[in-house]
């Protein structure tokens, strides 16, 4: 973006800030912000087999950046083996056991880019939690998605400590409002873009409505209704039941660590974007934080670029506050090619994005 900007203003003064949303990059860019270490861990991979995932320690040493995409993400399930029934958060719960052993104090998890649909229970299950079915036996490790429906009890004996108890403060950065269930639920809205067909669909909605079902009976917990409960295949709603985790804006977490509305505030133009700008663009991703910061602190034309555009979103993004919207991929070029060739795509994007809107 600064190389197609140089190109339109060469004598511009040029400010990066590197943002994420909560999905991939979350970590990268809370780093570049706040300074800090990558950690390493071997961990289990959405589809169990073991892999290295890292997270992040900033540099207080207090606070740990934990991305579920880094260890449960679509990205790592090749697109044939796509199904969330078969999918698990567990090696997820591995990198926050591995921080909270640490001895952090706080963690931030980004719930975005996940492959999964276990209402969170790989992820508790890492962090001590024990699910019976109703034989009485342990449902072994790692759960997957597929697995849930045949949870009968909780067992919380050998859990990690929680906050109640002086443990660690848990922050959920999300971009997702929705529910766990129902039409606008985890399974129904999310579940057929990680390889869910409806049938699966249904299965899958079915099982975390019966978890939420339990973990009312055994916790009091009511998480069916709870908005955000529904992000990261339910492991929104699995965090706040069992760790009175609390929820907010990824972007707008990301935004405040590095200084956006002082960087910003003198700006003639803020470039930001995503890969697709499409109708979940407003519903508080990336660029829809960037325009609200924009909106308040500032008078900077606000240039939204996507790798692809829906023209039908164009005419909201522009009454929300974008100046202007331009697709970096011409029409029809071929996904992988368009991603191979993404800087040059994006460098030419601005540049054209910025001549056509100079005053």
């Amino acid at each position: 973006m600064a190389t197609g900007a140089r190109r339109a203003y060469p004598d511009a003064n040029i400010v990066t800030i590197p943002l994420a949303d909560g999905g991939e990059g979350t970590v990268d860019a809370w780093l570049r912000a706040c300074g800090g270490r990558l950690v390493t861990h071997r961990v289990a991979g959405p589809l169990a087999a073991p892999m290295d995932a890292v997270y992040g320690i900033l540099g207080d040493n207090e606070t740990a950046i934990v991305e579920t995409a880094a260890a449960s993400g679509l990205t790592l399930v090749p697109p044939a083996q796509r199904n969330p029934l078969n999918t698990t958060t567990y090696g997820t719960g591995q990198l926050i056991r591995h921080a909270i052993e640490s001895g952090v104090c706080r963690l931030v998890i980004g719930l975005g880019g996940s492959a999964t649909n276990d209402g969170g229970t790989g992820v508790l299950q890492a962090l001590g939690v024990r699910f019976i079915d109703v034989d009485g036996n342990e449902v072994p490790a790692p759960i997957t998605g597929g697995m849930v429906e045949t949870i009968a009890s909780i067992d919380l004996t050998t859990a990690v400590k929680l906050p109640d108890d002086d443990g660690v403060e848990i922050i959920l950065a999300s971009d997702v409002m929705n529910p766990l269930t129902g039409p606008t639920g985890a399974s129904a809205v999310f579940g057929p873009q990680k390889g869910a067909t409806p049938e699966i669909v249904t299965r899958l909605d079915n099982a975390l409505g019966h978890l939420a079902s339990i973990i009312k009976r055994d916790m009091g917990r009511d998480i069916l209704s709870v908005p955000g409960g529904g992000a990261a295949g339910g492991l929104g709603a699995a965090l706040m039941a069992f760790f009175g985790s609390t929820a907010r804006s990824g972007i707008d977490l990301i935004l405040d660590a590095a200084h956006f509305d002082e960087a910003a505030a003198d700006a003639d133009y803020v470039i930001t974007g995503e890969g697709s700008v499409d109708s979940q663009t407003l519903s508080g991703k990336a660029v829809a934080g960037v325009v609200k910061r924009c909106k308040t602190i500032g008078n900077a034309s606000v240039i939204a670029i996507g790798g692809i555009v829906d023209v039908e979103i164009i005419s909201e993004l522009k009454e929300a506050g974008v100046t202007a919207v331009e697709a970096a991929s011409p029409t029809g070029m071929a996904v992988d090619e368009a991603m191979a060739r993404a800087a040059e795509l994006v460098e030419a994007a601005v540049e054209r994005a910025l001549v056509a809107t100079k005053p």
